[in-house]
């Protein structure tokens, strides 16, 4: 991997992470075998930033990464989040819970999960409509006075949001989707983010999938893959969003690289402090992930790519709280 780093507040990470939540969760059959696999090769390769979730699988995701990432836990940053309540199983998202006390016991059943002392980054998943930000963050900064968690970090929130929790107290990292096929971040959050010092991690940086073009991740995807729910994926605009894929598969041919590194790269190269965490749970994927690092577009490539835009929403109007 590329040695470069990047800072996210107090925490110096890996200029790619590794989203772990389709290990256990929402893209299919797990295969802990498979997703051990991957966690092995992404150790290999020099990354050090493992991103979960308390409602990933609930709580499944982070006990995956506590059985084979102990050994490891001095050289690595984990990220976890909370906030979002689950039902047990496949952790199908059910409402939101961002108050004081829940985040107190949250952060308990996280800790034991991941077989760990401290939370190195632990993320405010989803605003709280019911709670102001500033009681949910100040219960999660009551955890790092206490040495139960590193850093502070927030997820899917407005420029407005992330300037009062940063008041409330220092925000490490702000999580978001951006991509080539999710643009909004651009406006307002991202420039608020720099403006205020705080890393940014991108989820999704891939589109989940659809910017690879491959098949398995758009046109046969798998009966239990909850992107079957997702407007991107109906039929038309699914037609309509391959066909920009396409551009993106060009670009790559052009390069000899894979439209994942395409995407990538585009990203990396619109902001160069930002810190993509795809995901994968085979390390094939991992390595071509990895490779985007040292692949550079032309000024005519990055700017047709810019043009790109998804058609459909992210999720589906009314399906309450989105299960990123």
């Amino acid at each position: 991997m590329n040695d470069s780093t990047r800072q996210l507040g107090p925490l110096q990470v890996s200029p790619l992470g590794l989203g772990c939540m389709g290990m256990s969760t929402a893209y299919g059959r797990p295969d802990e075998a498979a997703s051990k696999a991957t966690l092995q090769r992404a150790l290999e390769r020099g990354v050090t930033l493992f991103d979960t979730a308390d409602m990933y699988g609930h709580g499944a995701n982070e006990k995956l990464l506590g059985r084979h990432l102990h050994g490891v836990r001095d050289s690595i940053v984990l990220a976890t989040k909370t906030g979002i309540r689950t039902l047990p199983g496949l952790g199908l998202p059910i409402g939101l819970d961002a108050s004081p006390a829940r985040i107190a016991r949250a952060a308990e059943a996280s800790l034991r999960r991941l077989r760990t002392e401290v939370i190195d980054l632990y993320y405010l998943h989803r605003v709280d409509p019911r709670v102001p930000i500033e009681e949910s963050i100040g219960a999660m900064a009551e955890l790092v006075r206490a040495g139960k968690v590193r850093a502070l970090g927030v997820s899917e929130v407005t420029a407005d949001e992330l300037r009062r929790a940063h008041r409330e107290h220092p925000i490490a990292a702000v999580q978001l989707e951006w991509s080539l096929f999710s643009r909004e971040p651009e406006h307002a959050v991202v420039p608020t983010a720099h403006e205020l010092g705080i890393g940014v991690v991108a989820y999704s940086p891939l589109g989940r999938g659809m910017l690879t073009g491959s098949p398995a991740a758009t046109t046969r995807i798998g009966l239990i893959d909850y992107r079957r729910l997702l407007p991107r994926w109906n039929r038309r605009n699914l037609a309509e969003n391959l066909r920009q894929v396409e551009v993106v598969r060009a670009v790559a041919d052009e390069l000899g690289a894979r439209p994942a590194q395409v995407a990538l790269a585009w990203l990396l190269g619109h902001d160069p402090a930002v810190v993509p965490i795809p995901g994968t749970k085979r390390p094939a994927y991992l390595d071509e992930n990895l490779a985007a690092l040292d692949l550079t577009l032309t000024v005519d490539q990055r700017e047709r790519l810019d043009r790109l835009r998804a058609v459909g929403d992210r999720y589906r109007s009314g399906s309450g709280v989105p299960s990123r």
